[in-house]
C-alpha cells in the first residue's frame, strides 16, 4: 500500500478532537504556562506553539519546546487509547516556526496493558515540589525509566550521591541565587503564580509551592516562587528523594528539546503509575553557561535538558489545565 493511500485510508481524528486536545494538555509545562495550540483537521492533529506564553527568560524557546515536546507524547497516547498506533512527523514545515508536530492515526492496533496504566496515571501526575515519602523507588523502576528516556531519543542519566550529586547541588544552588535576582525570572515568577482563590486554569498555584525559598535536606535547591509574598502553602519536611537525574539529549536543536519533552512525560507517568514522582528543576538549565557547566562537572555524555529528583508520594493534586476549546486553533 502506498503512503498516499494509507494516509487516505487513516481515520478521521476531528470527531475526538475535545478528547484527544484534552488528554495532551495535561503534559507537564514550565510554570504550567501551556505555552500550546492545536489544529484538528480530519485525519490529522497539528501541534503549534504559543510564544505569546514564553518565558521572558527563554528567548530561544527551549523551555517552550520540551513543554509542547511534553503535550506531543501526552497527544500520541491519547490516539493509541482509540486502538491507533500514532503516527508523528516533527518539524514538518521549516517556513513555519510555530508549527511543530503533525499527527495521524496510522495501522490499528489494541492497547496493551501498560499503556492502559499510563491513560490512568495522567490524571494525578504532577509535579511534586513538597516532601516526599520514605523508602527508595520501587524494584525495577529506575532501570525502566531510563529505558522510557531512549524509546524516545533521549537518555535519563542518574547522578550517584557523594561527589557527583555535591557539584550538581553546587552549581544548582549558585545559579539558582543568581537567577532569582533576574529581573526577568522574578518578572515570569509573578506572572505564573496563583494565590490560593485564584481560579485560573494556568500558572502555578499557591498549594503546590512553599511559602519559603528555603531548602530541604538531600533536594536541590528549587526556585523561589513565593518571592516574600506569603502565597506558597506548602510545607513540611520529608527524607531526601532517593534518585536525582539528569535527561540528555545527544543534540540541542528544536527537534532534540521535542525528543526531551516527550521522554520527559512519558518517564513521568511511568513513574506516576508506581505513584512515584518528580520534582522538576528548570531554573539553573535558563542559562546556557550553567547547562555547559553541568555538562563538564559531571562529564555527561549529551546535552542537559531536565534536573529531576524523585521520590515516592500519595498525594493525588493535579494542577488546572484550559480547557480543549481555549487551546484549539493555531
Amino acid at each position: 500500500m502506498s503512503e498516499e493511500t494509507t494516509r487516505a485510508a487513516a481515520p478521521a481524528l476531528d470527531g475526538h478532537a475535545d478528547y484527544l486536545i484534552g488528554m495532551a494538555a495535561r503534559a507537564p509545562s514550565v510554570h504550567n504556562t501551556q505555552p500550546w495550540r492545536f489544529r484538528v483537521a480530519g485525519p490529522v492533529i497539528e501541534l503549534y506553539a504559543d510564544p505569546r506564553r514564553k518565558l521572558r527568560v527563554d528567548p530561544a524557546g527551549r523551555e517552550l519546546l520540551i513543554s509542547c515536546g511534553a503535550a506531543l507524547y501526552g497527544l500520541r497516547l491519547a490516539v493509541r487509547s482509540l486502538g491507533y498506533l500514532p503516527v508523528a512527523e516533527l518539524l514538518p514545515d521549516p517556513g513555519r516556526v510555530r508549527l511543530l508536530a503533525r499527527v495521524r492515526a496510522g495501522a490499528a492496533a489494541p492497547l496493551t496493558g501498560w499503556e492502559r496504566q499510563l491513560l490512568e496515571a495522567v490524571p494525578h501526575r504532577h509535579t511534586h515540589r513538597g516532601a516526599f515519602g520514605p523508602g527508595p523507588l520501587p524494584a525495577g523502576l529506575t532501570a525502566a525509566l531510563q529505558h522510557d528516556a531512549v524509546a524516545e531519543g533521549a537518555t535519563l542519566a542518574l547522578i550517584s550521591p557523594g561527589l557527583a550529586y555535591q557539584r550538581l547541588a553546587d552549581v544548582t544552588a549558585a545559579a539558582g541565587r543568581r537567577l532569582d535576582l533576574d529581573p526577568r525570572a522574578r518578572a515570569d515568577v509573578r506572572r505564573w503564580t496563583r494565590a490560593a482563590a485564584n481560579p485560573a486554569p494556568d500558572g502555578i498555584p499557591a498549594q503546590a509551592f512553599p511559602g519559603r525559598g528555603g531548602r530541604q535536606p538531600g533536594r536541590l535547591r528549587q526556585r523561589d516562587f513565593d518571592q516574600g509574598r506569603g502565597l506558597g502553602q506548602l510545607t513540611g519536611c520529608g527524607p531526601p528523594p532517593p534518585v536525582t537525574a539528569i535527561l540528555l539529549t545527544s543534540g540541542d536543536s528544536r527537534a532534540d528539546w521535542l525528543r526531551a519533552g516527550q521522554a520527559l512525560h512519558r518517564l513521568l507517568l511511568h513513574a506516576a503509575t508506581r505513584w512515584v514522582f518528580a520534582s522538576l528543576h528548570t531554573q539553573p538549565l535558563e542559562a546556557a553557561g550553567t547547562r555547559s557547566l553541568i555538562r563538564d562537572r559531571l562529564a555527561l555524555s549529551g546535552n542537559p535538558q531536565m534536573l529531576m529528583q524523585l521520590g515516592p508520594a500519595g498525594t493525588t493534586s493535579a494542577t488546572a489545565r484550559r480547557p480543549p476549546g481555549d487551546v484549539a486553533g493555531p
